[in-house]
């Protein structure tokens, strides 16, 4: 069969009627540049094609349940965000979209919660932005001009550093706080060393955070 011939299809197969059908399926084709695909047979595109025509025919009917298994695989950037950009949209819509993936930045741009598998079992769960904070580690990145031998000997046992990276005009510290000690207390003393440009706490990355998880179940298992 034809690309277009199967589109319509599949779509009346969801209930369209021909006429709308046709309707939605040329809208979609103009918004993916895919025209020139509609006279296509089937077997000649390649995965990338396969799947964009796919992802038309699945939200072509507009259901409120979306279930997306590795949809970018296969995808060149272009590509992969154009349908990041309709996900998000079909969400905005009201969508629920229920989404499978081993790549974590993908995550953190598309999804809301997250339930993470490991050997068939649910080893964590929640919102992103709990699952992130439950798993920081107080641990700051600091840019600051000034003595850094100066800033290192004034340090108290408060203090660890990880990283110190130095450049002509400025010092970038990584460093983590010891024994809940508030920031104030360090920008405090930091104050008196030199000029703070910049102070940022760092948050793992659902990346980070799906291989520690993961390697620590393991261990234990």
């Amino acid at each position: 069969m034809k690309v277009g011939e199967q589109s319509i299809y599949l779509a009346q197969l969801k209930g369209l009627s021909k006429k709308d059908a046709l309707k939605k399926l040329k809208y979609w084709f103009e918004k993916f540049e895919i025209q020139t695909w509609w006279n296509k047979k089937v077997e000649e595109l390649s995965k990338g094609m396969q799947q964009k025509i796919q992802f038309i025919i699945t939200i072509l009917h507009e259901p409120k349940l979306l279930i997306f298994d590795e949809p970018f695989s296969g995808f060149d950037p272009i590509n992969t965000n154009l349908l990041k950009q309709e996900i998000l949209q079909l969400k905005k819509n009201g969508a629920t979209v229920i989404f499978s993936t081993h790549n974590m930045g993908s995550v953190e741009e598309l999804c809301d919660n997250i339930a993470l598998i490991n050997k068939s079992q649910n080893i964590l769960d929640g919102s992103i932005e709990e699952v992130r904070n439950k798993y920081k580690s107080n641990t700051y990145e600091i840019q600051f001009s000034g003595n850094f031998n100066m800033f290192q000997a004034t340090l108290t046992s408060n203090y660890e550093i990880l990283e110190h990276i130095p450049s002509e005009n400025n010092n970038i510290v990584k460093l983590k706080l010891l024994n809940k000690m508030p920031t104030n207390e360090l920008i405090t003393q930091m104050l008196h060393l030199g000029n703070i440009s910049s102070f940022k706490e760092i948050i793992p990355g659902m990346n980070e955070i799906f291989i520690s998880i993961v390697e620590e179940t393991n261990r234990l298992n």
